[in-house]
């Protein structure tokens, strides 16, 4: 069984925290996500190393623990001055990784001190799940706390092997991540529709098997709905769809299933685009406004057509629409891409809930074990009883 903090009492933890969070997206989003959980961490007066990621680096390498020739758009500096604007408090950025010296200036940093390290995957034992890596970190705090449900997917070193080293919690937003997602699943309220979009139809067959008996309706746009296309016999033309042969045989159940719709009138790009389905046409967002109007558990993934251009972002704005209108709904969507897409056109405020995960929320939905949940189950440590002195933030 997982600890989440929310079932803590504040007055049992003590000392520091090692909290790991995701902030890999273009704006601010899953940061202020994770925000109650850092000021419910901080109201308990304990100090806070945040560890986190961007991106996939390569190409650098540390020097004398400093990460080097990586691209400046994977450091983490702006991600500190953000986190300390929302929390109205310093957070202090450490651009090394010399665990010494770090664990120096926590251990002599006033009571709820916060800290951001640098990128983590700058270190290769990060995506290694080295436990060489995770004893450096866990030589930083005195307990771990996982509030980053984006990447409870990986087999990380600060997701998993650190949880063998200190007793360990989910955060609030991961507590929510899993009640949430879990709704969809284990007793969704009838009809239930999935909507599936975005480039690859391989991604989305885990939860396709999942909800085959559990889905009334399966709404399908985007690289998805041209894979299905294809194999019913449609030219598509030279559209975004999957070619592999595995793929496509693992497809040909979905092709054949009743509870399939497939786009109705498409729309064709033009000039250098010419030959490629961009989107869904207009009786095609009717009738997928229709089938959601009548759903009561709605399940959105991936968008339905070319949105980075706006003439081809109407099915997708449409059907965003139709969801929120569905009042009676419990409706769910997440993925940095459709995420920032509806955060853009403000129709976010529509879901019931939005999960920070793209692939966990997906893994999670067709029933994976991720491995940082898996961890968090395991794990048996707790924390002490709080014992410090009167060393505070001024």
């Amino acid at each position: 069984m997982i600890t989440y903090l929310r079932n803590v009492s504040p007055s049992v933890l003590d000392g520091t925290a090692l909290l790991r969070l995701d902030f890999n997206t273009k704006d601010d989003w899953r940061m202020r996500a994770v925000i109650p959980t850092v000021k419910f961490l901080l109201d308990a007066g304990v100090t806070i190393v945040v560890v986190s990621h961007r991106g996939r680096p390569s190409g650098g390498s540390l020097v004398n623990g400093v990460p080097t020739g990586f691209p400046s758009d994977l450091h983490l500096r702006k991600d500190a001055a953000k986190l300390s604007a929302l929390i109205g408090r310093r957070v202090a950025f450490i651009d090394h990784f010399r665990f010494p010296e770090i664990k120096e200036r926590v251990a002599a940093s006033p009571h709820g001190s916060v800290f951001l390290l640098d990128n983590l995957r700058f270190m290769p034992g990060e995506e290694r799940n080295d436990p060489k890596f995770a004893r450096q970190l866990a030589s930083l705090a005195d307990f771990y706390v996982n509030d980053a449900f984006a990447v409870s997917h990986r087999a990380n070193a600060s997701v998993v092997a650190v949880t063998d080293l200190l007793p360990s919690y989910g955060g609030l937003e991961l507590q929510d991540e899993i009640e949430g997602l879990s709704r969809a699943i284990m007793a969704p309220v009838h009809p239930v529709v999935l909507i599936l979009g975005g480039a690859k139809a391989s991604d989305k067959l885990g939860v396709v098997r999942r909800f085959r008996s559990r889905a009334d309706t399966f709404l399908l746009g985007g690289g998805s709905a041209n894979s299905i296309l294809a194999l019913r016999g449609i030219d598509v033309k030279e559209s975004l769809r999957e070619t592999d042969p595995k793929v496509l045989a693992a497809l040909k159940p979905l092709a054949r299933n009743p509870k399939v719709v497939l786009p109705a009138d498409l729309v064709w790009g033009r000039g250098k685009d010419a030959g490629k389905i961009l989107d869904l046409g207009p009786r095609t967002q009717k009738l997928f406004a229709a089938r959601i109007a009548a759903a009561r558990t709605i399940v959105w993934s991936g968008p339905l057509g070319f949105i980075e251009r706006a003439p081809y972002a109407n099915a997708s704005i449409a059907v965003a629409r139709a969801i929120g209108r569905n009042k009676k709904a419990f409706s769910l969507t997440g993925g940095g891409e459709t995420v920032m897409f509806l955060k853009k056109y403000g129709l976010d405020k529509g879901f019931s809930f939005i999960s920070t995960g793209g692939g966990a929320m997906l893994d999670f939905l067709a029933g994976e074990k991720l491995p940082g949940i898996v961890a968090l189950g395991k794990q048996r440590m707790r924390p002490r009883t709080k014992k410090r002195n009167a060393r505070s933030v001024a």
